[in-house]
């Protein structure tokens, strides 16, 4: 029975010691999603708002005193130079024609007179039948009467020009502004409001403005010395329509201010478009698209990263496959899941992807192969 008893204490004994020891052993590191960030081309853009201009805004003013007669065109409508969009009533200047016509015909009359004078006393004087004088006297007549005529013909010209405003004609290729003036208004040249305006979307103007820290990013890797130069040399720019749909003609900037503005901070620029099919209107909103190209670019998941106190963090891993916290300046991608590291962190540095909130400095992990999402985010987050 004692020898039993023995037994028993002993083996309770071992297995005490056992569970104590189990207790005491460390746990096994927890698996991390890892990734290796390396260098790679890739492609970003920058999205500006943006006004749009047409190429020319003209207002259509009328040049004679009159009533409005009779409207060619309806707000919106496209024309095209030299089309007739107004006729104004003005029968004065009709008449103004009919009395210069009228004219023409005295001096002309005149003038035969006056040169069948010269025709008859020419002969007499060289036969000395009358004096010298009256042939010079004859002559300055016929001058007299020619520059009479040539008067009336201005006269008549000038008539011609003002019966011409009585129809309003396009001065360019665009679209109808708003018709403020209905039939029947009374206009002149010292009317306020113009009769309309015609916009020239030929070509369109895309206004936007970049910041003082955008300015210089934007012309960080542009080649040239002058500003002329670097905006010769910089890729082509795509419109974003209000709808978010990126219109199908590219464009180019052309101009800048060149000058950072007092009160907004800011510089402006303008991208030229072509409008052939009269798509863009004068006054539209949108986004100018400016693309450039990073040879070798350090992508990692935004998901890998942290904010703590204003700045942005990740968790490195070190030797001994421990976690270090290293603070980075990144610059964010266009599909909004990724960030080009711009600041520290390195071609061949690893980096935990997923559960960074249980993490803590020095904590050892195991690593792990990420999901395939997350490697095709690092690998190709802005490749489009």
């Amino acid at each position: 029975m004692g020898l039993c008893l023995l037994v028993l204490a002993v083996a309770c004994g071992k297995k005490d010691e056992q569970k104590q020891g189990a207790q005491q052993a460390p746990a096994a590191p927890k698996e991390y999603p890892v990734i290796t960030v390396a260098a790679q081309p890739t492609d970003v853009y920058t999205d500006y708002p943006a006004t749009m201009q047409g190429q020319q805004n003209v207002e259509i003013r009328p040049k004679i005193d009159g009533y409005i007669d009779h409207i060619y065109v309806d707000e919106g409508a496209l024309v095209r130079k030299g089309q007739v969009l107004f006729r104004i009533s003005a029968p004065q200047y009709e008449q103004e024609v009919r009395t210069a016509q009228a004219s023409i015909k005295i001096a002309q009359a005149d003038v035969n007179a006056a040169q069948m004078q010269v025709n008859k006393v020419k002969p007499l004087v060289e036969k000395d039948i009358i004096s010298h004088y009256e042939l010079e006297s004859a002559e300055y007549t016929l001058q007299s009467r020619q520059a009479a005529l040539a008067q009336a013909k201005a006269t008549l010209a000038n008539a011609n020009t003002n019966l011409s405003y009585t129809k309003v004609v396009s001065p360019v290729d665009g679209v109808i502004g708003l018709l403020p003036l209905k039939l029947g208004s009374l206009v002149s040249p010292t009317t306020t409001t113009p009769l309309t305006t015609v916009a020239n979307t030929g070509n369109v103007y895309a206004y936007f403005s970049l910041n003082e820290k955008q300015l210089l990013d934007f012309f960080r890797d542009v080649k040239g010395n002058t500003l002329q130069q670097r905006l010769a040399t910089l890729p082509a720019v795509s419109l974003v329509l209000a709808d978010g749909t990126v219109y199908s003609h590219k464009g180019r900037v052309e101009t800048a201010s060149g000058l950072i503005s007092t009160e907004t901070g800011s510089a402006n620029f303008r991208a030229t478009f072509p409008n052939p099919e009269g798509f863009l209107r004068s006054g539209s909103t949108g986004q100018v698209r400016v693309s450039s190209h990073i040879d070798n670019a350090l992508l990692i998941p935004q998901k890998a990263t942290y904010e703590l106190q204003g700045k942005r963090l990740v968790y490195q891993v070190v030797e001994g496959n421990k976690v270090k916290s290293v603070e980075i300046q990144v610059r964010p991608t266009t599909d909004g899941q990724s960030f080009i590291v711009q600041q520290g962190l390195k071609a061949g540095d690893r980096v935990v992807t997923e559960g960074i909130t249980a993490l803590r400095d020095d904590v050892e992990i195991k690593p792990a192969a990420p999901q395939a999402d997350s490697t095709a985010t690092a690998a190709d987050t802005t490749r489009k």
